[in-house]
């Protein structure tokens, strides 16, 4: 059935560079910032140097994986300090979601509280570049930032187009580094990105062209990018496929899934790529039977075999991430059985995204993946 008719916005950042090199791009872009801030983690800061970013330039290199409120707050009151004219997130989801919230809340009255949810950020006006430093969340090209707070162990969502970077970066260069394990997992949110949206109750034409391309790329280049970190091609169409993901999480975002892996980052502190990679077969084959032409596609795009069932669906796509040298099982990742019940509760709750998935799930439901994942 089609849903070109139904009514969707998208936003996508002003400017795009993306190849081999293209981080260079920033200085010259940015020749009119006197006073820009970098936004980085500790091992995404010895790129600051290939940005060629010139004035009196501040680097705050001490985002943490997963980042809370407080760390949030840290590096919002070091950037009133230096009252930036342009900010830039250098590195993975966390830092580019950090950076999106300083460059539109750090010179106005409202605080984080204020602008949870849709569409409640007051505007914008410090310039923001994102330069992606990892293939997964596809945050460079998003309209959402998450914060977890340390009190419930949630996530706090903000949406609004004024989180969109003016300019994002895509350097297949400076993904090199970046471990195989980390590589794997966060290539497999991107694809879990892609799919939760294409399978997803709000899935629109236009959306499903981006998902469609990101799977598609996910196939061809995760394995060479695990197996050859320096795969320029194969780093290139990762990047892509996270863009692209990313893209899919604006006018549609994701649906049990994610909501499935958010539990696994806020208590376990897996880092998000993982937790997805850990969820995604079992969500992927759930929802078979109201997504079969889809998912079928799916499979094909990953050359999964055997996946014209639940079950064999499910240890295709085990096959695929545990292919990639991902460990899948919860209990080898320090999690305990008896906590389950409470993460499932917590995960149904989550209905911004669970309301997205095509097929309900209780929270028996969820509790018998967690299970089945341990």
């Amino acid at each position: 059935m089609s849903t070109m008719d139904r009514l969707i916005a998208i936003h996508q950042p002003k400017r795009l560079e993306i190849g081999v090199g293209a981080s260079a791009k920033v200085g010259d872009l940015a020749s009119d910032a006197n006073r820009p801030v970098v936004i980085a983690s500790g091992p995404t800061a010895e790129y600051c140097e290939r940005l060629g970013l010139t004035g009196e330039v501040l680097v705050i290199d001490d985002v943490p994986p997963e980042p809370d409120i407080h760390a949030f707050e840290k590096v919002l009151e070091a950037t009133r300090a230096h009252a930036p004219d342009l900010v830039v997130g250098l590195g993975g989801g966390s830092v580019l979601d950090i950076a999106k919230l300083v460059a539109a809340l750090w010179d106005g009255e409202q605080a984080l509280a204020d602008v949870a949810g849709p569409n409640k950020v007051a505007g914008r006006r410090t310039r923001l570049f994102q330069v992606a430093t990892t293939a997964g969340t596809g945050s460079e090209a998003g309209i959402r930032a998450l914060v977890t707070d340390p009190a419930t162990k949630s996530k706090v969502a903000v949406e609004s187009p004024h989180l969109i970077a003016d300019l994002a970066v895509l350097d297949p260069e400076l993904t090199y580094s970046v471990p195989p394990a980390v590589t794997a997992a966060t290539g497999v949110d991107a694809m879990a990105h892609c799919v939760e949206a294409f399978t997803n109750v709000k899935a629109h034409d236009l959306i499903d062209g981006f998902a469609r391309m990101g799977v598609s790329l996910v196939g061809r280049y995760l394995k060479r990018a695990v197996a050859n970190g320096t795969d320029s091609e194969a780093r290139a169409g990762m990047m892509l496929a996270s863009y692209y993901g990313g893209i899919c999480l604006g006018p549609v975002n994701t649906a049990a899934g994610h909501a499935l892996a958010y539990p696994l980052g806020t208590r376990l502190s897996l880092p998000h790529g993982l937790a997805n990679a850990i969820i995604f077969p079992h969500v992927l084959a759930y929802n078979l039977p109201v997504a079969g032409s889809k998912t079928a596609e799916v499979s094909a795009a990953l050359g999964l075999t055997g996946a014209d069932t639940q079950d064999g669906l499910k240890a295709a796509a085990f096959g695929f991430c545990g292919g990639l040298g991902i460990e899948m099982r919860l209990r080898n990742h320090g999690a305990n059985e008896a906590a389950l019940a409470d993460w499932a509760a917590e995960a149904h709750a989550i209905r911004r995204l669970m309301d997205n998935n095509p097929r309900d799930m209780s929270i028996d439901d969820v509790h018998a993946i967690y299970r089945d994942a341990y």
